[in-house]
């Protein structure tokens, strides 16, 4: 018997969604690519202007600030996993999770408080001239590439140190036992046995600590260093030339896409070696424990990241607060909170329930269209926010010139819902891997048994997976809302009238140098922060192994 036409709506209507959900989602990365399909006159000759301009200035400071960051993120990361893993040292416990403050800190926020307490009229220098009597500059200008390499480097090392901590934890310990065995002392053990392992875990979390690099506007806006956002940010708002800066983002869209293959292909490298029965029973997985100087070098090292990436700048920004209260902006520090609260809560909603859908697309029938569509989405975390943006406007002003009665250009310009949009562009693939990590803790079995029990698609995910899935959902949803409530360059630009967030009014205040005020909007975005590495440090306390100490030395 042929079967209604409305049976077949019904069936192919979740790949419909799914192909317009990876569509809306993965179009401002496809405006990008074809806006070298619209190249004209005047984008052509702003673009050569450029070439011989300020171009190559902005790509050389990008690669300056780039390798300057590399190898900061290394030098502070590498040696803090090795000292809280190998080593026991008072205060190794509370490291473990300590030196994961920093990610609380958007490195925006960082450079505020260094610049404030750095620069020439900050309490330092002042300090310094009146109690030696000094006269002019004492210290170099923070705002410069090797300040926004400092920040940057305090900022984003835990990315390093997370990942080399776990392949050292994982991976090293049957080896170093085997090469112990065999006498080769402790040095030679860590040089030449646990640091080559860790050495995919190290390129990983350097390549996303990059990323973050080419995708940062704050900072590099703030102390005016000209690297290749911020130039097409000027290509776009002074030159007033979108498509100039679409061709300009796609030349950064290459960049983090080739970060992005060297920190997958890294991770494709890291390999569990053994299980964990095996690395309870090495007795190399015990760490070593240092007594007298040693044990307080290994506490020096591992604090002073974390004074520098977290202690410090929150001093600096409760310094002037402390000074005066009363001129704080208390009743419009609420309206940013309620827009922050508001734009995050909306976004993570959304952002679950997308993710949601297509967890469990790919878990009822993992086609390729549906794993295609889950790979263009996951793309957009590496995008930056600067692409994302002309990305978005790109569409909706073709859109708007095709069909002037549309409305298009104010439903994205004037309301929430283009911002809205962005975020999810960049943040729904947070959601997913969440979602994703979640299905695959729910036995397949239940399916089966819901299936026999004769439950449609809809009650099984209603009723059987979302109860198993709630805690996934809930960290997915606290992750997007933190992520959007730090978020700069796309809130700056798309967000609407009398809409400005905590974020983007930190900002203003610290370019207009009122760095007192800016330390209210900063300090909350910090508080925002510290609530996904609390959570993370939880997760990691109750898988760490806590087996007795090793002989000392």
């Amino acid at each position: 018997m042929k079967q209604p036409d409305f049976i077949f709506v019904l069936r192919a209507l979740p790949a419909l969604i799914l192909v317009l959900l990876a569509l809306a989602l993965s179009l401002p990365v496809l405006a990008l690519v074809g806006s070298w399909a619209q190249w004209n006159a005047e984008s052509a000759q702003i673009l050569r202007e450029m070439a011989a301009t300020v171009l190559p200035e902005y790509l050389w400071v990008t690669l300056q600030l780039a390798v300057m960051v590399g190898i900061g993120v290394v030098a502070m990361g590498v040696p803090a996993a090795v000292l809280v893993t190998v080593f026991d040292f008072p205060g190794r416990r509370s490291f473990e999770w300590l030196l994961l403050l920093p990610l609380a800190m958007p490195a925006y926020v960082t450079a505020y408080a260094y610049t404030d307490f750095l620069q020439f009229s900050g309490p330092l220098q002042s300090w310094l001239r009146a109690t030696w009597g000094l006269q002019g500059r004492l210290l170099p200008e923070v705002r410069s590439v090797w300040g926004a390499a400092w920040v940057f480097s305090f900022s984003l090392y835990p990315y390093v140190y997370l990942l080399s901590r776990t392949a050292l934890t994982e991976r090293a310990p049957q080896l170093m036992e085997a090469a112990r065995l065999l006498g080769a002392s402790l040095p030679r053990r860590l040089r030449e046995v646990a640091l080559p392992m860790a050495r995919p875990a190290v390129a990983a979390g350097t390549a996303l600590a990059l990323m973050e690099v080419l995708a940062d506007y704050g900072v590099s806006a703030y102390f005016g260093i000209q690297t290749f956002t911020a130039g097409i940010y000027k290509a776009w708002l002074s030159m007033d030339n979108r498509l100039a800066a679409a061709q300009l983002a796609t030349v950064l869209l290459a960049l983090v896409v080739g970060l992005l293959w060297l920190e997958q292909r890294a991770q494709r490298r890291l390999r569990f070696v053994g299980s964990a029965t095996a690395r309870a029973s090495s007795s190399e997985a015990r760490p070593v424990r240092l007594r007298g100087r040693r044990a307080l070098l290994a506490g020096v090292l591992c604090l002073l990241p974390v004074l520098m990436g977290f202690v410090l700048p929150v001093g600096f920004m409760l310094r002037p607060l402390s000074a005066d209260w009363s001129v704080l902006p208390w009743d419009r520090f609420l309206l940013w909170t309620w827009n922050s609260v508001r734009l995050g809560a909306i976004t993570a909603l959304l952002a679950v329930g997308a993710a949601w859908f297509l967890a469990y697309s790919l878990r009822r029938r993992p086609t390729a269209l549906r794993r295609g569509a889950a790979q263009v989405i996951s793309l957009g975390y590496a995008v930056p926010g600067a692409v994302i943006v002309v990305g978005v406007l790109l569409p909706v002003g073709w859109l708007q010139a095709r069909w002037p009665g549309s409305g298009m250009g104010a439903v994205v310009t004037v309301t929430i819902w283009g911002l809205v949009w962005a975020y999810l562009v960049r943040f729904v693939s947070v959601a997913l891997q969440s979602m994703q990590a979640g299905y695959a803790r729910v036995p397949r079995s239940l399916d089966e048994s819901a299936r026999m029990l004769g439950a449609s698609g809809v009650e099984l995910a209603a009723r059987v997976h979302w109860p198993l899935l709630r805690r996934a959902g809930f960290a997915a949803g606290l992750l997007v809302f933190v992520d959007v409530m730090k978020e700069l360059p796309a809130t700056i630009v798309l967000r609407p009238f009398n809409t400005d967030t905590l974020a983007v009014v930190a900002n203003q205040l610290a370019r207009d140098e009122r760095l007192g005020e800016a330390a209210l909007p900063s300090l909350a975005l910090v508080l925002v922060g510290l609530v996904p590495v609390i959570l993370l440090s939880r997760a990691l306390r109750s898988e760490r192994l806590a087996p007795a100490a090793d002989a000392p030395v």
